[in-house]
């Protein structure tokens, strides 16, 4: 019986682990902190970033061979309804094959591995500022449906080592061309070329 309460207590600590994993990734993704720090979610953008974390626990518990694709369109889909933005900016094949990696590491139980997985994410996490620079198009007429947005991105990582995955903000930060098209009420951000 206490075998069987001790086996129970260390697969609810993995699952604990797996949950501060998938939080770590996300927490650390540049396109859900943009949403979450300009309110994209609308006044609770934080409370639904932190209801996304346990969105995706779920949704990998409750689907266990999921393909790459399906956890990419799970997540744009919940970015989509919850923050209004659509990620294009090749991040969210990176962050489904994390939480992916992540999951498959909680089925082998391979503890290790997560805990590693959860402290690098972590130790690599970008804080990312995005200031809008609004610029006109050359037309005529002065409306909304010819504005053109640009949103300087800026990450910076907080001191910790960088190895390339955080860039210091300078003259080659990032830039995002963002549109505003009004006809269906979205708004698409691509990177600058």
């Amino acid at each position: 019986m206490l075998r069987g309460r001790m086996m129970a207590g260390a697969a609810e600590d993995l699952r604990a682990l797996f949950g501060v994993a998938v939080r770590a990734a996300l927490e650390a993704w540049p396109a859900l902190q943009i949403a979450v720090e300009n309110g994209f979610g609308g006044v609770h953008s934080q409370e639904k970033a932190e209801w996304l974390g346990g969105a995706v626990e779920e949704y990998f518990f409750r689907n266990a061979d999921l393909e790459l694709d399906e956890v990419e369109d799970f997540l744009g889909e919940l970015m989509t309804n919850e923050f209004d933005t659509v990620v294009e900016d090749g991040s969210l094949p990176q962050v489904s094959q994390q939480l992916q990696t992540m999951f498959h590491h909680f089925q082998r139980g391979d503890r290790a591995a997560l805990k590693e997985m959860a402290s690098l994410i972590t130790q690599r996490k970008c804080k990312v500022r995005a200031t809008v620079l609004t610029t006109a198009r050359e037309t005529d007429e002065d409306d909304d449906a010819n504005s053109v947005e640009e949103m300087e991105v800026a990450a910076t990582n907080d001191g910790a080592a960088t190895d390339g995955v955080c860039p210091q903000p300078g003259p080659d930060s990032q830039t995002i061309k963002e549109e505003e098209i009004v006809e269906d009420g979205w708004t698409i951000v691509r990177r600058k070329k």
